[in-house]
């Protein structure tokens, strides 16, 4: 009995090892078609063009199209997905929205339709409201973003932006933010004239340095992100921590904030805040002596329009919102200087 007992619960043992192995064997393609059997096919609401080119996509096509994570942001995860009909988009998947899915279809629709209508936007192609899924589907550039293509130069030993490309870019994001501020100030229980999220990663370059805006009124859709920095005593001409401007809700006085942020990192690099007192105590003395701030070369006439772009990014980020300027003040001076 013993050495019956004994030489049986090898072989159990051994069985076991066999099944497993036999299903550890199955290919990730296999094992993504499972996973992919047990989605419910729900059909993704579609945002038409003007020539009403409508998409066909169901949640299993965006399970296979899924390639990897772009981004991790407060709001939500951002996808590199390609379909099999060979389209490259983004999936922005929101960690929890604010509103149910009858307003949330509304809103993106709206946000659809005014982004299709300035060349300076990224529009949004599809979305998604289920019980496990909130999420919208917009175009992919394979440029990257903003700020991809500052740190490529920074870290990475890219040919770094000169002037030039730097102060056409600054413009572009201007005429797109005075764009969004031309809307009506509210429709139907939505901000409509407010980015709410203006940031280097969500400004997408493409191959001859143009840009588009994205993630347009997603604070619109999504919670409010919560505010995880330290208070401190602030004076008055101390920059504003990002995580306040998100506290109850975004305004046009926000987005030339977060305006001033993106100034800033262009002219003098992500460190730029930290060093802005050394310019204002060089602007006080009345000495010229600013390139040290600076991390691109220039010289001559082009020395008036930086210094006078850094004012401005100044002004944008100063922590009274009334007395930031306005952005149609802002673009007026640079479609002048351009």
């Amino acid at each position: 009995m013993l050495s019956r007992a004994l030489n049986t619960k090898p072989r159990r043992m051994m069985r076991r090892v066999e099944e497993n192995q036999r299903s550890l064997s199955l290919s990730l393609s296999e094992y993504d078609d499972i996973c992919i059997g047990c989605v419910d096919d729900t059909p993704l609401m579609t945002c038409p063009d003007d020539g009403d080119n409508e998409l066909r996509w169901t949640m299993k096509d965006v399970m296979r199209a899924s390639v990897g994570v772009l981004e991790e942001s407060a709001l939500g995860v951002a996808e590199k997905v390609v379909f099999l009909d060979g389209k490259c988009c983004v999936l922005k998947r929101f960690r929890m929205v604010c509103v149910g899915r009858k307003e949330f279809g509304r809103r993106v629709a709206r946000l659809a339709l005014i982004s299709r209508q300035c060349e300076y936007l990224v529009p949004v192609n599809a979305y998604l409201y289920s019980k496990r899924f909130k999420f919208v589907v917009y175009d992919y550039y394979p440029m990257g973003s903003l700020h991809d293509l500052l740190l490529g130069a920074r870290k990475h030993g890219h040919t770094p932006l000169n002037w030039t490309q730097r102060f056409n870019i600054i413009i572009q994001i201007a005429r797109a933010i005075a764009f969004i501020h031309s809307q009506l100030p509210q429709h139907k229980d939505m901000v409509i004239n407010v980015h709410g999220n203006l940031k280097p990663s969500n400004i997408m370059i493409g191959v001859d340095f143009s840009i588009r805006l994205s993630n347009y009124g997603f604070t619109q859709l999504a919670t409010e992100i919560p505010e995880t920095l330290q208070q401190k005593p602030l004076s008055p001409s101390s920059p504003l921590p990002l995580a306040n401007i998100y506290k109850k809700s975004s305004s046009q006085r926000s987005d030339v904030y977060q305006f001033g942020l993106i100034l800033m990192d262009m002219l003098g690099g992500p460190n730029a805040l930290d060093s802005k007192q050394r310019v204002f105590e060089t602007k006080e003395r009345g000495c010229d002596d600013k390139l040290g701030f600076f991390e691109f070369p220039f010289e001559g006439k082009e020395s008036s329009k930086v210094f006078k772009v850094f004012d401005i990014a100044l002004a944008c980020i100063h922590r009274l919102p009334k007395v930031r300027p306005t952005i149609d003040n802002i673009l007026l001076y640079l479609e002048k200087n351009n």
